[in-house]
């Protein structure tokens, strides 16, 4: 069995004139989003065995935050530049690339890529990953680069536990 956690960054601020999309930070209720899933799930799952971010902001700053709330290791955090992209295409190529000694990853990345995804590999129809949204999926499966159609495990959004 492999189990992938999906999250959507935060919410993020577009308050900064002339600052990157790439480089946009959290907002103060994205940072508190953050914290407010990354603990709830912290108790309702299993760590995940690897955590992967996009290597923009705001998907760094919410990875660093659940890494913080699973008491995972700030240096093993794996950031990956693909998955600064707004298709699935990077998030699929990622996910199937993943060492199989791992049984479970959960990744930080984007809207439009998330949504494609956990809408094709997934069970359940899911209209719109909001910020900090968390999807799981399990699939089963013995090797990463082996997965289709899984089944939605969890589908959790910061509203929800508010």
């Amino acid at each position: 069995m492999k189990t992938i956690y999906i999250v959507r960054h935060a919410k993020s601020s577009w308050k900064y004139e002339g600052v990157e999309d790439i480089d946009r930070p959290l907002k103060e209720r994205g940072i508190n989003d953050a914290h407010l899933m990354s603990k709830y799930l912290a108790q309702k799952i299993d760590r995940p065995d690897v955590f992967i971010s996009s290597v923009a902001n705001r998907a760094l700053h919410t990875g660093v935050i659940f890494c913080r709330n699973f008491n995972y290791p700030f240096s093993n955090l794996q950031i990956k530049k693909e998955l600064y992209s707004f298709s699935d295409g990077y998030l699929v190529k990622t996910v199937k690339a993943l060492d199989d000694s791992f049984s479970s990853a959960i990744i930080f990345s984007h809207d439009h890529g998330i949504n494609t995804f956990v809408n094709k590999f997934g069970s359940k129809p899911i209209a719109h990953v909001t910020t900090c949204g968390v999807i799981g999926i399990r699939f089963d499966e013995k090797h990463w680069k082996n997965i289709k159609k899984g089944s939605t495990i969890l589908v959790e959004f910061p509203k929800n536990l508010k």
